[in-house]
């Protein structure tokens, strides 16, 4: 992260898990506590110690560089006449909040105002998430660079072209981990009916699904070739591949899985 961004001031609205991830991405990538302020009106015991530690400011002195809006989708109406006027005319509003558009937040500012929405998932907790952002025209290379940062802080960062393709990044990276935990526990279960005492199925299927996740995350390979190195000609891999690669398999109940969520999301924006 530049020095540039370290040096910003950002306001803070919302520090619950997401925005909590970010606060503490943000601490220890060096952002001084005092260019910080939070608001959050009922932080958890670890937000609320953390706060009190580095002496973090409930409201920004002067308008902030960015307004990053972390509050739940269905307050952000509620919660942004307190906080918009916060914000001044280089202010970048960065939302993170699910199914906002960019134009029902830019309803809430003055004309001209730099926005930009973002889609992280529940690994930014422990800095491994990925997060696709977009931008209206209104926001510069310089702001797009900084709220770049502030995003790296939490996993990697995509940016998009534009939101029609965020109901599909909500779809598949938003409510993705949700599917890996899912086949964590259908793995157990497995294990379970083939025998295995329930503490090893769910030991092997944890640790069987954290490394691979790993591995994935290590390897420069494509999933597909992984997939092959891992599966030998008439082996037991694939058999079990046989069942997953088969008709109806896991190909095409992937796809509706996404498509359904896709089109929550779709209904969740209107």
């Amino acid at each position: 992260m530049s020095q540039d961004a370290r040096d910003a001031s950002i306001f803070l609205v919302g520090a619950g898990r997401m925005g909590g991830a970010l606060l503490r991405g943000w601490l220890a990538a060096g952002f001084s506590p005092s260019s910080l302020a939070v608001a959050e009106p009922e932080p958890s015991p670890e937000i609320a110690a953390l706060l009190k530690e580095k002496a973090i400011a409930a409201a920004p002195q002067s308008a902030p560089d960015v307004l990053v809006l972390a509050v739940k989708p269905q307050v952000m109406n509620a919660v942004l006449p307190g906080v918009a006027p916060f914000a001044g005319p280089g202010t970048a509003v960065l939302s993170i909040a699910a199914g906002r558009t960019i134009a029902s937040i830019a309803a809430h500012f003055p004309p001209g105002t730099a926005i930009v929405r973002a889609m992280p998932n529940l690994p930014a907790a422990i800095g491994r998430g990925i997060t696709a952002a977009c931008a209206n025209m209104e926001v510069t290379p310089q702001r797009r660079a900084l709220c770049d940062a502030l995003l790296r802080a939490a996993g990697e960062v995509a940016w998009i072209g534009g939101e029609s393709l965020l109901d599909a990044v909500t779809a598949v990276s938003g409510s993705g981990p949700a599917y890996v935990f899912y086949l964590a526990e259908c793995l157990a279960e497995a294990g379970l009916a083939a025998g295995l005492p329930q503490e090893l199925a769910a030991q092997l299927a944890r640790a069987t699904v954290t490394g691979a996740g790993e591995l994935l995350h290590r390897s420069p390979l494509p999933p597909a070739e992984l997939r092959e190195n891992v599966t030998s000609p008439g082996g037991t891999t694939a058999a079990g591949l046989s069942v997953l690669m088969g008709e109806p398999g896991l190909k095409d109940l992937i796809k509706k899985t996404v498509a359904a969520a896709a089109r929550r999301s779709r209904e969740l924006s209107d």
